[in-house]
């Protein structure tokens, strides 16, 4: 499998250039930025850029197949979502969508690029055509679904802001944090979250924010703040980076919904629908309980439904404009939906989060996929 990093030089200029022409404050800190709406935390609504950027008169899945890979914006290293390993392989629930994207067109999970992206550039790359889909843990909001020419195709994870404290505070509860510094990123849904909350329950507060993860990580960790705040799931996989995880906690308040999911360009309905079902896929797989072990089996089931997932009965790719084995060949190199779960963030692995709201609807939660028929 060759998932290494596309260049960082060639991706920091389109960004940059981009990002310019697009958001004159594209350089600023959030405080100056308050038109920035980037992670997860929703800041004012951001003016409408007045054009956006020609990426090629051509579709997506042209340029895909002419390039030979599906290029992705990942996170700078968020482990269990998407994070490289020392030989620049990068693993996670957000990489395995955008490998099961390249199994349905290429055949291959291989085929696949990915190019980490702070908070403050994943738009503009995904704008510029520096990436062919993102899959950062992005919460899909009305704004972002509306205003800059995005597309968001499903959501992989349901989440919600927590926060993260020291144990030796005592603190048990959000309610509690009166009077906190707070530390998160910049460029997210996170700070108008936080100002939200803080002010409808009359707490006071003050917000430190840095651009890299691993800046807020390192700033909480020093004592720069009492509090951590961010998606619940980010918390639990920042914590590992911790000097010792098993001093903090994080608390039981959620206090907003984030649901996160890919996001395509506007304007390429082909394109977004082979995305979108890429991750249905893998759902309805689970649903149907075929797994990456037991898919070439599967095919002589005479379920109907399986049939036609596993492209034995029906044209389905044809639809897509992809061969016809597109799910097969996505449940047999990335698995189903649960086995990516339990994989990347699952309670068996260091971060141990339970289903819950990313559980199967058949089970009490949210995740669900039309039928493929």
């Amino acid at each position: 499998m060759d998932n290494r990093l596309l260049p960082a030089g060639a991706a920091l200029v389109v960004g940059l250039v981009a990002g310019f022409l697009l958001y004159p404050s594209f350089g600023d800190t959030a405080t100056d930025t308050p038109n920035v709406d980037a992670s997860d935390g929703a800041e004012p609504t951001p003016a409408a850029p007045a054009s956006l950027p020609v990426v090629e008169n051509r579709s997506t899945l042209d340029l895909v197949r002419e390039r030979g890979y599906v290029r992705c914006g990942v996170s700078q290293g968020l482990p269990g979502f998407s994070n490289p390993n020392d030989s620049g392989d990068w693993s996670g629930i957000d990489v395995d969508i955008c490998r099961a994207v390249a199994a349905a067109v290429f055949g291959d999970a291989g085929k696949s690029r990915f190019t980490p992206l702070s908070a403050k550039e994943r738009f503009t790359a995904l704008q510029s055509g520096e990436i062919d889909v993102l899959t950062r843990n992005t919460t899909w909001s009305l704004t972002r679904d509306t205003a800059l020419g995005l597309d968001f195709v499903g959501v992989n994870y349901y989440d919600g802001q927590g926060f993260m404290v020291r144990k030796e505070l005592g603190v048990k509860s959000v309610m509690e944090l009166d009077g906190a510094v707070v530390c998160t990123n910049t460029g997210t849904t996170t700070e108008l979250n936080v100002a939200d909350f803080f002010r409808s329950n009359g707490l006071a507060y003050s917000i430190v924010a840095f651009e890299k993860s691993d800046e807020v990580v390192a700033a909480y960790d020093a004592g720069r703040c009492d509090a951590f705040t961010t998606d619940a799931s980010g918390l639990y996989s920042e914590r590992l980076k911790l000097a010792d995880l098993n001093d903090h906690v994080v608390l039981p308040e959620i206090i907003s919904k984030e649901p996160l999911g890919p996001a395509v360009r506007q304007g390429d309905d082909q394109w977004a629908d082979i995305v979108r079902w890429s991750l249905f896929a893998m759902v309805e797989a689970e649903e149907l309980g075929i797994t990456s072990e037991n898919a070439r089996d599967m095919k002589t089931s005479q379920n109907p439904p399986v049939r036609r997932l596993l492209g034995v009965e029906g044209a389905f790719g044809q639809n897509l404009g992809i061969p016809n084995d597109w799910a097969f060949k996505i449940i047999t190199q990335v698995g189903n939906y649960g086995q990516s779960f339990e994989r990347g963030v699952g309670e068996n692995t260091p971060l141990g989060i339970p289903r819950g709201l990313n559980a199967l609807w058949t089970d009490g939660g949210l995740q669900y996929s039309p039928p493929v028929r």
